[in-house]
């Protein structure tokens, strides 16, 4: 009877580690859009190097650090089911599998880091051991950096030092803080409390002093981005699609005053570009002369790819350009051979197996308004491929269509990143989406102008000027993938035992 009490009561310690680090990953996710809680998202993050610091076995750590990730995903990326649901008598099944799926191996990212910390002495190796899972994460098999631990600091002043460190060298001056403040609570120490505290003032401190002053507008060009809010399991429908584009080439027509740049979203137009000459042309009579720019799907030698295009006076096509960064299970199949067996295919592709890569970042030539870097959909989440260009571009250009995203927290966190683009790199962001949020930011990354989600529209707004390359549109990540790998390295051939992290 004792014998069977007390192995209940292990049975419940050992879940009780992992449930705890679960709770704090989650409260870790509040600190994403829409909810931008980041004074309770830190403490999370400091829970979490509190647990790390009482699991001694570097098996226990790793579990503690896979339940922490997998809490943390599963909150923050809840709207990875939507895209399922689109179709839910055919694809809504796999809707909690993708979520799973997902949360739980991204977390496993988390997991390495804290079971090789652990291993290998523990304390302060956390801290670029975990910076060196969020770098792979966002390089390994394609990469996904969504929602980075340096993202915490979007909704503060603190996101400015985005343009200094780039979003690898503020994650780890975040985990640096972090544990600091483990440290502190560890040791009951008021003074390293108040050592915490301070450092988390000046980086929001000279955040504030980091970012840069408002540009004055005045005589820069107007920019249009148009809205047209079609869902997307009304998008295609072949009775619906007429009312779709009637409402974009009505909002590209409107007012008396002709823009300077017009932008329509991603996949704007039911069809190939091949087949478009007559669309083109009710297009460009109703801009009036202005470019626009417009999402579109095309075909070249049995290949398709999702495009976007710059149409001219008189429904020429100025330039055109590929995603290269496709997503994942959504334009293109990893492994065809093997899901062609269970009849799944890219949920987001309308080519049968998927699309094509394009070739890579490239600009695109938008005429008297120089040229930009157009990034469609997932493509802005990417630090590296907006750094990635042969040349600095005067703008930002995404086109998107996050009604994929549903209408919770994806679309507000694809926006949140869009801002973390334009603060790096110090340029404008356009972002034409096709839901929403629809919005023009500065190269501080303040969004001057949006268009709410859930509405159809088109927003004027003057085009915000460039800013001078920031250290980080210069460097790239180079300067902290160098810093976390040499700290990883200093951790790992360093002498020292397994210690708790107040020691």
């Amino acid at each position: 009877m004792a014998d069977a009490a007390l192995a209940s009561e292990r049975r419940v310690r050992r879940l009780a580690r992992p449930l705890a680090a679960a709770l704090c990953g989650a409260a870790f996710a509040s600190g994403q859009a829409p909810f931008d809680l980041w004074p309770v998202a830190l403490a999370g993050l400091v829970g979490a190097l509190v647990l790390l610091a009482g699991a001694m076995h570097p098996g226990r750590a790793g579990w503690t650090g896979w339940a922490f990730g997998a809490g943390y995903f599963a909150v923050s990326m809840a709207w990875i089911v939507e895209p399922f649901l689109i179709d839910a008598a055919v694809t809504g099944w796999m809707a909690p599998f993708g979520l799973l799926g997902l949360s739980g191996g991204l977390a496993l990212f988390w997991a390495a880091a804290f079971w090789a910390a652990a291993r290998l002495g523990g304390g302060w190796r956390i801290v670029p051991f975990w910076a060196l899972a969020e770098l792979a994460r966002a390089y390994v098999l394609t990469g996904f950096p969504w929602g980075l631990v340096g993202y915490v600091w979007t909704p503060t002043p603190a996101a400015h030092w985005a343009a200094l460190l780039g979003p690898h060298g503020l994650t780890l001056v975040t985990l640096a803080a972090a544990w600091g403040g483990a440290r502190a609570v560890l040791a009951r120490d008021w003074r390293a409390g108040a050592a915490v505290a301070m450092a988390g003032a000046a980086l929001l401190g000279g955040g504030a002093l980091l970012a840069p002053p408002a540009a004055d507008l005045d005589g820069r060009p107007v920019v249009r981005l148009v809205q047209p809010n079609a869902p997307q399991d009304e998008k295609w429908q072949s009775e619906l699609v007429p009312i779709f584009f009637r409402r974009q080439v009505d909002a590209t027509a409107a007012g008396p005053e002709r823009p300077d740049l017009i932008v329509w979203s991603e996949t704007a137009l039911p069809m190939l570009l091949d087949n478009a000459g007559q669309a083109n042309e009710i297009i460009a009579d109703a801009a009036r002369g202005a470019p626009v720019v417009i999402g579109i799907q095309r075909e070249e030698g049995g290949r398709y790819y999702n495009s976007a295009y710059v149409l001219g006076p008189g429904g020429q096509v100025r330039d055109v350009y590929d995603k290269h960064h496709l997503v994942p299970f959504g334009e293109y199949m990893p492994a065809r051979w093997l899901f062609r067996h269970i009849n799944v295919s890219g949920l987001a592709a309308r080519a049968e197996g998927g699309y094509t890569p394009g070739p890579g970042p490239r600009l695109m030539d938008l005429g008297s308004l120089g040229r930009a870097l157009p990034l469609i959909c997932y493509e802005a989440v990417f630090p590296q491929d907006v750094g990635g260009a042969p040349e600095r571009p005067g703008m930002l250009l995404q086109l998107t269509n996050d009604a994929w995203f549903g209408t919770w927290s994806g679309p507000y966190q694809h926006l949140a990143q869009a801002r973390m683009r334009a603060i790096e790199q110090g340029l404008p962001m356009l972002r034409a989406a096709n839901t929403g949020v629809s919005a023009v930011i500065d190269g501080g990354g303040r969004v001057l102008a949006s268009l709410p989600l859930g509405e159809a529209g088109h927003l004027d707004h003057r085009l915000p000027p460039p800013l001078p390359p920031t250290p980080y549109a210069r460097s790239g990540d180079l300067p902290a993938a160098l810093a976390i790998l040499l700290a990883a390295l200093a951790g790992a051939v360093s002498p020292g035992r397994r210690r708790k992290l107040s020691r």
